[in-house]
């Protein structure tokens, strides 16, 4: 691996052009803010449901994928610093433009998925520690915090970042808790640090549970690709992104692995797999003394929006991209006076609304995030690959050739039916099915225009 100090200079903003306001520490805190979100408050117990008491193992096997797919990320986003990121790669490596919109849609679907599946966890069981109210309007709970991130993101890219930053201190200092409570359990010997090797999922073999597990987790870790998308806002993206992005995607991975291993240390492992709250379990069995049952619900809450909020970015500035490139109407590029490109907010909004209405069963929308991103993955991987041949003037980051490979090896195993359910790809592929349609309709109102 090498990386090489840029000689690109930025090019200037004029009217209509984003403005370059990330630094390196915003970029870094929003990639952290990103990953640790819904993920992790929300999923342990899931997890364990198929990987059984290795649940650290599984986030461990995904913390493996997204560190290998990182690599191509940063060789193209520092190659190519434009706004409309996996998008682009696949655009510059194939040329085909059906690909490069579907490609789009995916990562724009991802996002939104992602969000109505972290909106549907607000009004869910840590609303309900934080109120106390039973069986709370999840549907309508989902649809005004959806609106509140659409005015913050509104707002503009760097206020957005600086309230990100803010909300990622919060909900870092509830998965520290986590692991202290974790710590005092260890040390007075309360926990169970066994059940952390006990490979017995439900009806699954060792490998298969642990696969599966690590297709649950990996939602965790998404949030990593979000970044490139906010290239153009970045200063001096060729040297802002390898450190911002290698740091927070390892300190994401070691806070994960440590609450993972208090969780399933601390809680009995039914207990665990059955709570649509696993981390207020771990509070209520590893700290019973401590009256903190609704101000951790709330920090719950506030990790869980941040998903949301980074979600949402990046499915606008998606947009903003590909609008500038012509493979989505142009006005989905238009920008306020404040530097946000606004018909983009709303159309995702729109969308990320309708998704929560219209889906039965929104905890398949993580998996179905995995699904769609895990694809894009697979495409990227292969589209940095295809693209040595391409130079540009100004250095960038070299990825090692054997992370790419492996990184398209182990996308493509986690795209197998043996990791993921079926009733998963039938919402992916309707999705895209959709995103087929919409680019249909685009191509031919740009041929009679």
């Amino acid at each position: 691996m090498s990386a090489t100090p840029s000689t690109e200079t930025a090019p200037p903003q004029g009217p209509g052009e984003l403005r370059r306001v990330i630094s390196r520490p915003m970029l870094t805190f929003f990639i952290i803010g990103d990953i640790l979100g819904a993920g992790i408050y929300s999923l342990t117990g899931e997890v364990g449901g198929d990987a059984g008491g290795a649940i650290w193992l599984s986030f461990l096997i995904a913390f493996a994928l997204a560190f290998l797919t990182a690599f191509a990320y940063l060789e193209l986003v520092t190659k190519y610093p434009q706004a409309a990121g996996a998008a682009l790669y696949v655009d510059r490596a194939f040329g085909r433009q059906a690909l490069s919109f579907i490609v789009t849609f995916a990562v724009m679907a991802s996002g939104i998925t992602s969000a109505a599946f972290a909106a549907s966890r607000i009004g869910g069981r840590y609303f309900t520690g934080l109120t106390g109210v039973e069986n709370p309007p999840t549907v309508l709970i989902g649809i005004l915090a959806m609106l509140l991130v659409a005015a913050v993101n509104l707002w503009g890219v760097a206020e957005s970042i600086r309230v990100n930053i803010g909300i990622t201190l919060v909900e870092l200092s509830g998965l520290l808790f986590i692991i202290a409570v974790g710590a005092v359990v260890l040390v007075s010997g309360e926990g169970n640090p066994g059940q952390a090797f006990q490979f017995e999922g439900s009806g699954f073999g060792i490998a298969t549970g642990l696969l599966a597990g690590a297709g649950t987790a990996f939602y965790a870790f998404l949030g990593f690709e979000d970044a490139v998308n906010l290239a153009e806002e970045t200063k001096e993206p060729s040297r802002t992104f390898p450190p911002a992005l290698v740091t927070g995607l390892v300190l994401a991975g070691v806070v994960y692995l440590l609450v993972a291993f208090t969780a399933v240390m601390t809680v009995p492992l039914d207990v665990l797999v059955a709570s649509t709250g696993p981390l207020l379990e771990v509070v209520r069995e590893g700290a019973p003394g401590l009256p903190v049952d609704r101000v951790f619900s709330a920090v719950s809450i506030i990790a869980v929006a941040n998903t949301m909020l980074i979600n949402m970015v990046m499915a606008s500035r998606l947009l903003y991209g590909m609008a500038r490139r012509g493979v989505v109407p142009a006005p989905l590029g238009r920008v306020s006076r404040r530097g946000a490109p606004w018909v983009a907010i709303a159309f995702t909004t729109g969308l990320a609304i309708l998704l929560l209405i219209t889906v039965s069963d929104l905890s398949d929308l993580s998996d179905t995030t995995v699904l769609l991103l895990t694809g894009v993955f697979l495409l990227v991987n292969v589209s940095a690959l295809v693209l040595r041949r391409d130079a540009v003037e100004h250095e960038h980051f070299t990825a090692p050739t054997a992370a790419l490979v492996a990184g398209a090896i182990v996308s493509f195993v986690f795209l197998l039916p043996v990791v993921q359910e079926g009733s998963i790809y039938l919402l992916a592929g309707w999705l895209l099915l959709g995103g087929a349609v919409l680019w249909a309709a685009t191509a031919a109102v740009n041929r009679r225009s």
